[in-house]
């Protein structure tokens, strides 16, 4: 028999139902500042992957006819420096396939050109300014709006904010007072009105938590706060492995400007030094782009590979493989090798299996993150920015038919009269505010504008009424 009373149970019932309205409050706050920039996130996501699949990053899917063998990579790196006066050569990115085009990347005045060279005939097919294209500046959209830190910090706080409405949308649509899973699960198609969008905002978004999480923490671990400073900074690849001495440049350098293409886990080391006995032989005699392209060759990498030429006396040849550059499709075979430029010895040879678990984490979700992963990855993400963009405009139109229509105001949820203390939410926030300091400043801004500007305030309260 049960010791709880009819009423008993009236108090729990009047404080669950506090609670709710207390988290579709911060729901609604969180709303307000994060559906414009999940809006920008899916559909900048979706420009980049579908440029990546279709017409490729840099000039890589440029197609070519095989005739016979390729010609030397030096042959190839003399037609493309001849292509753009006064260039040197800064990178060679091998043939993705043997129907695809070699590209080159050559430097002159400051500017960096992409040369595709039909590497049979030693053709230049095209040439293009290097990561300047519409999937850099849907990037750069993506990660810092074109406004530099000050973008890069607004963002961070949209994807911190996020969790707080993914954790609080979940608390909302869970099943209560009696309603069953499939409600929770499914839309019911024949609701009218707001009843349809609401089912539809909660069945849709509960079925993309999960990866919504995924990309928001991936994403987060490149900002600056969380990710640089924090995440980052505690999962990058020691450079006292190094068999050389470190040199004063980081792998970022190896970037194109903002566009991320140095695994995640090694952006922050400081590469080796050329100019010391140090190392395991590997190129015999002059060290030369020919050679190290075969050794590249004879590693057997599942796609193209990537070479760096050495910058200054002290500069090392790169030679990598990582699906951060979209070389494969498979981050557990990542790889970046340094060479030194005057002995040919191996100075470091960094793999998959070399990062930390977080590291091989982010490896891995950035893969999955950018569609890398197959084509069952780029219909997946397809559907999922859908799903973000149609989970954001429902969460308007519920807004708009729920608004007084008269007057011009916010229209929050009301704030719950004599709420007994939530100690679980407490906990919650308490812990977000500490792991995303973003979002802790976030929240507690939030928190004094409720406490004092929107109650003191006559206009500002009915406004948000």
């Amino acid at each position: 028999m049960s010791d709880i009373t009819p009423g008993a149970a009236a108090p729990n019932a009047q404080a669950a139902r506090k609670f709710y309205f207390i988290a579709w409050r911060w729901h609604f706050y969180a709303g307000l500042y994060v559906i414009p920039f999940l809006c920008m996130l899916a559909l900048t996501g979706l420009t980049m992957l579908w440029i990546s699949w279709s017409a490729g990053l840099g000039g890589e899917r440029i197609a070519v006819t095989p005739a016979g063998e390729a010609l030397p990579v030096s042959t190839l790196q003399t037609a493309a420096e001849a292509a753009v006066p006064e260039a040197e050569t800064v990178q060679y990115i091998a043939p993705l396939a043997a129907d695809r085009a070699a590209v080159f990347v050559v430097s002159a005045d400051g500017a960096k050109t992409g040369v595709a060279l039909d590497p049979y005939l030693g053709e230049v097919v095209k040439t293009f300014p290097w990561r300047a294209g519409w999937y850099d500046f849907a990037n750069d959209v993506h990660g810092t709006l074109m406004l530099g830190t000050f973008g890069d910090r607004l963002i961070e706080i949209a994807a911190s904010l996020a969790l707080v409405l993914v954790v609080s949308g979940l608390y909302l649509h869970w099943p209560r007072d009696g309603a069953g899973w499939r409600k929770m699960l499914v839309p019911q198609l024949s609701a009218k009105g707001r009843a349809f969008w609401k089912s539809l905002h909660g069945v849709t978004g509960f079925w993309i938590s999960l990866v919504l999480v995924l990309f928001l923490l991936s994403g987060l671990s490149w900002a600056g706060v969380w990710g640089t400073k924090m995440v980052q900074a505690w999962n990058t690849f020691p450079a006292e492995k190094w068999a050389a001495p470190a040199s004063d440049v980081t792998h970022a350098s190896l970037n194109s400007g903002p566009t991320e293409e140095v695994p995640w886990g090694l952006e922050l080391t400081p590469m080796p030094a050329s100019g010391s006995l140090e190392g395991v032989a590997a190129i015999s005699g002059a060290v030369t782009v020919d050679k190290v392209a075969a050794f590249a060759q004879a590693l057997d990498f599942n796609g193209r590979f990537q070479i760096h030429m050495p910058k200054g006396e002290t500069g090392v040849w790169t030679v990598s493989h990582d699906s951060m550059s979209n070389d494969g499709p498979k981050p557990t075979q990542d790889r970046t090798i340094h060479i030194d430029r005057y002995t040919g010895n191996i100075l470091a040879d960094v793999r998959f299996a070399d990062y930390t678990p977080y590291a091989k984490a982010m490896a891995v979700g950035i893969a999955f993150h950018e569609g890398d992963l197959g084509l069952w990855n780029l219909a997946l993400n397809t559907l999922f920015c859908l799903s973000v963009l149609l989970v954001s405009v429902s969460g308007l139109v519920m807004w708009w038919k729920r608004r007084p229509a008269a007057a011009l105001r916010l229209a929050a949820p009301h704030r719950p009269q004599d709420l007994p203390f939530w100690k679980g939410a407490a906990v919650l926030v308490i812990a977000l505010g500490i792991m995303f300091p973003m979002a802790g400043a976030a929240i507690v801004a939030v928190l004094l504008l409720d406490a004092t500007l929107f109650r003191a305030v006559p206009a500002m309260k009915r406004a948000v009424s």
